[in-house]
């Protein structure tokens, strides 16, 4: 016997992918401004019910897990991109500090999310390499003598990680221009210990050298 698609099967298919897209993009935007927001005040941000929105995410656990993976995509993709062989210290620190800045949005979300809420393991687990990386990227610089090592190196990753939040932040509110990252890693050089003039050409080098390759 023939069968023939339910009218109006593929517009409500189509509705739920959108709101679907809705509510995680209402959502990204919600959570960064205030990591405790609720699912009924996403769902009010989003223009969409509160049942089509639980229809989705039966839970804000649910919620922030597909975010957490969406946004640890992008995360490990910059991060792994980044990396070059045999880059000293002070351009292995810039290329992360760029790469993070490229997708600022959920480095800032994950920051976010992980501060306020130290139970999210999954968060803490895509943040922990990038800032066991970060780490050992400081204590090689200092053991080199190219960053200050008047703080250990895991506590200076902490404050650096907080500097870059701060500005990412700013940025985020127009209240700093700096599309390319390239003031925030200098920033973020000199607070690790490099003089403000060597610090500004070492990213100007580096990205000049990132241009370059991607030109090619």
């Amino acid at each position: 016997m023939q069968t023939t698609t339910a009218p109006g099967r593929a517009p409500q298919r189509k509705d739920a992918h959108s709101n679907r897209r809705r509510v995680l993009a209402t959502a990204r935007q919600k959570l960064r401004q205030d990591p405790d927001a609720s699912l009924d005040s996403i769902a009010q941000a989003a223009g969409v019910a509160r049942r089509t929105l639980y229809g989705h995410f039966p839970s804000r656990d649910a919620l922030v897990a597909e975010l957490t993976q969406e946004a640890g995509h992008e995360l490990r993709q910059a991060f792994a991109a980044a990396r070059t062989p045999d880059a000293d210290p002070i351009e292995a620190t810039t290329r992360m500090v760029l790469a993070a800045w490229a997708v600022g949005d959920q480095y800032r979300m994950f920051i976010a999310l992980g501060r306020r809420h130290p139970g999210e393991d999954a968060i803490r687990a895509t943040l922990a390499p990038a800032r066991a990386e970060a780490v050992a990227t400081l204590r090689r610089g200092q053991r080199e003598g190219v960053f200050a090592d008047h703080l250990p190196a895991p506590l200076l990753a902490q404050a650096l990680e907080a500097l870059m939040l701060a500005l990412a932040e700013e940025n985020a509110a127009c209240t700093w221009d700096d599309p390319t990252g390239e003031a925030a890693a200098t920033a973020f050089l000199v607070a690790a210990g490099v003089a403000a003039q060597a610090a500004a050409l070492q990213v100007q080098d580096v990205v000049r050298r990132i241009r370059a390759a991607g030109a090619g």
